[in-house]
């Protein structure tokens, strides 16, 4: 007998991120952040490999047939925050100085809070992204 598994092998989890403009995404992502094209699907969609994972950036749109009440949208309130995705970096302070010369513009500089150091930033979309070290 042959029994269903889920999770199994063959599977990978893969953050869709909804942004306004796919080529000022792909930009950010590939040159500020340095995650490597895999695949674009007809100027609506850019599949990125990033540190051992998948981001898919998606243009954004209405309902579908297989989610006929859901509209895919960039974040619209930059300060609510219901995602955020965390790099974790062995120098806190390095990695600030280097995604900071690259263009990316974070909310503070690096803060130190004892058992760890962390900065966020976001995308050119509004998606939030924090840099941590841990001691």
């Amino acid at each position: 007998m042959t029994e269903d598994r889920f999770p199994t092998g063959g599977m990978a989890l893969t953050h869709i991120l909804v942004v306004s403009d796919r080529d000022r995404a792909r930009h950010f992502y590939t040159d500020i952040l340095g995650a490597s094209v895999y695949r674009e699907y007809a100027g609506t969609s850019c599949v990125l490999e990033f540190l051992g994972g998948w981001l898919l950036l998606v243009v954004g749109g209405g309902p579908t047939t297989d989610k006929p009440t859901v509209t895919f949208a960039p974040p619209s309130d930059l300060d609510t925050v219901s995602h955020a995705m965390t790099i974790r970096v062995p120098d806190c302070r390095a990695a600030h100085a280097t995604l900071e010369q690259r263009g990316a513009v974070f909310l503070t500089p690096p803060v130190d809070h004892g058992a760890e150091i962390r900065a966020f930033f976001r995308d050119v979309d509004g998606h939030l992204f924090e840099i941590s070290e841990t001691r």
